[in-house]
């Protein structure tokens, strides 16, 4: 049976599976889904994964003497079934704080799902959880402002807040691209976006789109009386690139940046955050390319994760899919990393997907974004599954409009606030929304149109990643 996997996975066992250990407070615990070679034992596949994420090797090697292995180790603590999957199992790993930089999120995933995930001994791995120590959230910023500072800043209060992503996201010239900003804000949206992928191509170089859209949030602020802002993505090439680009839009007088955090790294990210907190400037967070990480149910990391570790990098607000849109996204965990974002404590919920309790102490919150294949059918839903500390961002829904992007954003703000009222006097909205949408399109024709529009368009299609419950 040996030959069937590395030489010195047996040796794992007797070090790095340790059933006997009771985490400590001060540990940094993760759950691990996985799914070992034919013929290998679950507590050798566990201990092999605390070995290679901690302080193992294949071999036995003499400077093990030079230092005592057995407090700076990982441990694996517990095995569990995952329920309706016979080959897979959870491993619970405890590793010592000392282990990770503080406040580094670079370094904490560089360990736990570094070389590991490469290990011949495993067929499948999944990070599906992590317990950060309240020792390590406090090395950590967290969000430049958090939420009760948005909304402080851009005076909004008692509702989900209005976005949109400009369509076509490529394409567009600078000018024609601050247009479209400008009739989506004065049409009664609190925000636009720039998508993730535009950042400074031949067609729109990034600082004719920043001039641009300056001066068409600032002609919607003049007519409305309102605050507005947009996404102004400075994801570059270079972090020096990066800096020069949110610089500019300080200069211009903008009250929000955005940051691709996952294609721009963690390291980008985080410093991205702390010059935004010390030049009072919003940080929006876009998480392109999570899917290729997060979605097969079995390998990769789990979205509450990489949620965890925008919340502790540093962004004010954060995608998470829609649950109703045409993203991928199970509602009860689509809530449950909701919960991470927002909630200064978040108690252990399998039916969330939450594994362990995690407290964030005094942590400002994220706000939520749902975004992708949404309308106004959809509103009732967005409302009560995603609450008021939320971003709501129809790209389509909004641009899709007969009459052009100002009347659907007009469409969106007058159905956001009929739910919303409809919500505070006690209403079920989810259950009579269409009445209470229909009510309010007799007094707005703008919405009447919307409705009539995308009455028929619908994203019903199976969840490839769903929880692990009985």
């Amino acid at each position: 049976m040996s030959k069937k996997y590395d030489a010195g996975v047996k040796e794992y066992r007797d070090t790095y599976w340790t059933p006997d250990y009771v985490p400590l407070d001060t540990d940094l615990l993760a759950c691990f889904k996985c799914t070992g070679q034919d013929g290998v034992p679950r507590e050798e596949v566990a201990a092999a994964v605390a070995a290679e994420s901690s302080t193992g090797t294949w071999s036995t090697v003499w400077s093990e003497l030079l230092t005592d292995l057995d407090f700076y180790k990982g441990r694996c603590y517990r095995i569990e079934d995952v329920p309706g999957d016979k080959e897979a199992f959870y491993a619970f790993i405890a590793y010592p704080l000392d282990l990770f930089e503080e406040g580094s999120i670079t370094n904490v995933l560089t360990s736990l799902v570094g070389n590991v995930f490469g290990f011949k001994a495993l067929r499948h791995l999944r990070l599906e959880d992590i317990r950060f120590p309240m020792a390590f959230i406090k090395t950590c910023m967290g969000p430049p402002n958090g939420i009760v500072v948005e909304r402080d800043r851009m005076n909004k209060y008692g509702r989900p807040l209005l976005g949109c992503t400009i369509k076509p996201k490529l394409g567009l010239s600078g000018k024609n691209y601050g247009r479209v900003v400008y009739e989506c804000l004065r049409g009664g949206l609190d925000f636009t976006k720039d998508d993730e992928n535009i950042n400074s191509q031949p067609f729109q170089r990034w600082q004719n789109r920043f001039e641009f859209v300056a001066e068409a949030t600032n002609l919607a602020q003049q007519e409305t009386g309102e605050k507005k802002g947009h996404y102004l993505n400075c994801t570059a090439a270079t972090p020096e690139e990066m800096y020069e680009r949110a610089e500019f839009a300080k200069e211009l007088g903008q009250p929000i940046i955005m940051h691709d955090y996952i294609t721009g790294g963690f390291t980008a990210n985080t410093g991205l955050a702390k010059w935004c907190r010390k030049n009072g400037m919003l940080l929006h967070i876009h998480r392109a390319m999570h899917a290729v990480i997060d979605r097969h149910p079995k390998h990769g990391i789990h979205f509450r994760v990489l949620a965890k570790c925008l919340r502790l990098s540093g962004g004010d607000q954060l995608h998470t899919g829609t649950v109703v849109g045409k993203l991928e996204g199970d509602r009860q965990s689509t809530l449950g990393y909701i919960d991470q974002l927002r909630e200064s404590f978040v108690p252990e919920d399998r039916s969330r997907g939450n594994f362990f309790d995690q407290d964030w102490g005094s942590m400002g919150g994220v706000f939520a974004v749902a975004s992708g294949g949404i309308h106004v059918w959809h509103m009732p839903a967005l409302v009560a599954i995603f609450g008021d500390d939320s971003v709501l961002q129809f790209g389509g829904g909004t641009h899709g409009h007969p009459w052009g992007s100002a009347a659907g954003a007009a469409a969106n703000r007058v159905a956001l606030e009929a739910c919303v009222k409809a919500r505070n006097a006690g209403r079920e909205i989810e259950r009579e929304g269409r009445d209470i949408l229909t009510e309010a399109a007799k007094h707005s024709p703008e919405l009447a149109i919307a409705l009539e529009t995308w009455k028929e368009i619908k994203f019903e299609f199976d969840t490839v990643d769903k929880l692990d419950v009985n």
